[in-house]
């Protein structure tokens, strides 16, 4: 006898528990999904000098970003070419060349390597065979960007058409001057939940009346339940000039605002790892970093207006206190739900109602990326590493 509950005419059902914990479903996304498509992996501005570097898990692999001498940035695998030591194990760091810690072999930051200590007087070693593997790199709204695959489409072509479908015109997002803010402050959270939970409990607001009183005091509309995910923006109240604790402004909207954007709290999944949270006169970024097949960071970023950031005794307290309560409250969450979804009650998974039925073409899209359907057989676990 099936334990699959029937949706019925108002549900449909979710991702069955296993493609919340199985370790190689887990596998499967890191080489299909998070190994070929395009992946945020922080700001350009933290990049900001020559000899700059910054350290991600992309995949399966550690990739390594620097700005070289002539301002490029630049991204290789961390791997050394001589016996594949991390290069750098740092997650951040500032140098002037990248040297290996195991045998000296040192790069430029352009990726060339330049000593492989008792190679130098070899007439048969070609040192231009042994640089750095690259890996491409673009950046989007100030946003670092990078791509494993060997020879990936642009990065537009992956973004600009999640923007137009969220905004009904991808022009309408200019007016944030995302590339343009500063960062006020920034949030690394530490979430025990596989990271298709965080990204599901994003996309909904059912459980915004029971989980998030500040939030719905703010946003009324949310008390229903309805996101307007695919819609239009969600209000503030009457009462408030702003998504902060205090219903303050931390700073002048921004100008230029599309008719319908002045008031309007616009919240998006921009596939595959970030969350974007558009307000009129702030960003809020989260960017996702699956670690485990029950573990992710999420790291958030509140961007103000520079003028704003640069105003004497700017604090940002009362404007970050609210979301980071949500972000927090919202992390239980998905800790619960992570907690569950290895039961015998959840095998078959479970059910979306109507005002979460479009979580189900999220679901799909990571099927399709998998090459798997719901009811396909679980894949060959991976070999487990020394």
């Amino acid at each position: 006898m099936s334990t699959a509950p029937d949706p019925g005419t108002d549900l449909a059902r979710t991702l069955p528990g296993r493609f919340y914990h199985d370790p190689a479903i887990w596998a499967r996304e890191q080489e299909r999904l998070f190994g070929r498509l395009w992946v945020c992996v922080g700001r350009a501005d933290q990049l900001d000098a020559t000899g700059r570097y910054r350290t991600a898990r992309v995949g399966d692999e550690s990739v390594l970003m620097v700005r070289d001498a002539a301002g490029v940035l630049r991204a290789f695998l961390n791997v050394c070419r001589h016996r594949g030591a991390q290069l750098c194990p740092a997650a951040e760091g500032q140098t002037r060349t990248l040297q290996c810690r195991y045998h000296a072999w040192t790069y430029g930051l352009d990726g060339r390597l330049l000593r492989a200590p008792g190679l130098q007087d070899s007439a048969t070693f070609d040192r231009g065979a042994f640089g750095l593997v690259r890996v491409a790199l673009d950046t989007w709204e100030g946003l670092v960007w990078v791509n494993l695959a060997e020879d990936p489409p642009p990065l537009a072509d992956q973004l600009i058409p999640q923007i137009a479908d969220r905004l009904g015109d991808a022009a309408r997002l200019a007016p944030y001057r995302i590339g343009t803010l500063a960062v006020g402050r920034t949030i690394e959270y530490e979430v025990r939940a596989n990271w298709k939970v965080v990204v599901e409990n994003f996309m909904e607001c059912y459980h915004c009346a029971p989980m998030h009183p500040e939030l719905v005091r703010l946003l009324p509309a949310f008390r229903s339940g309805a996101t307007q995910e695919y819609g239009l923006g969600t209000r503030l109240t009457d009462d408030a000039e702003a998504l902060t604790m205090s219903g303050r402004a931390p700073g002048p909207p921004f100008p230029g605002l599309a008719p319908g954007h002045e008031r309007h709290y616009y919240g998006m999944v921009v596939r595959p790892n970030m969350l974007l949270n558009l307000l009129p006169d702030h960003v809020i970024v989260h960017t996702l970093t699956p670690l485990a097949p029950d573990r992710s960071r999420v790291t958030c970023d509140w961007l103000f207006a520079p003028e704003v950031v640069a105003r004497p005794g700017f604090d940002p307290e009362d404007t970050v206190g609210l979301f980071d309560r949500v972000n927090r409250q919202d992390w239980d969450v998905c800790e619960w739900v992570q907690a569950g979804v290895r039961s015998r009650a959840f095998a078959a998974g479970g059910v979306y109602v109507g005002i979460e039925r479009h979580i189900r073409g999220f679901n799909d899209w990571v099927l399709d990326q998998l090459g798997l359907s719901a009811e396909s057989p679980a894949p060959d676990s991976p070999t487990p590493r020394a």
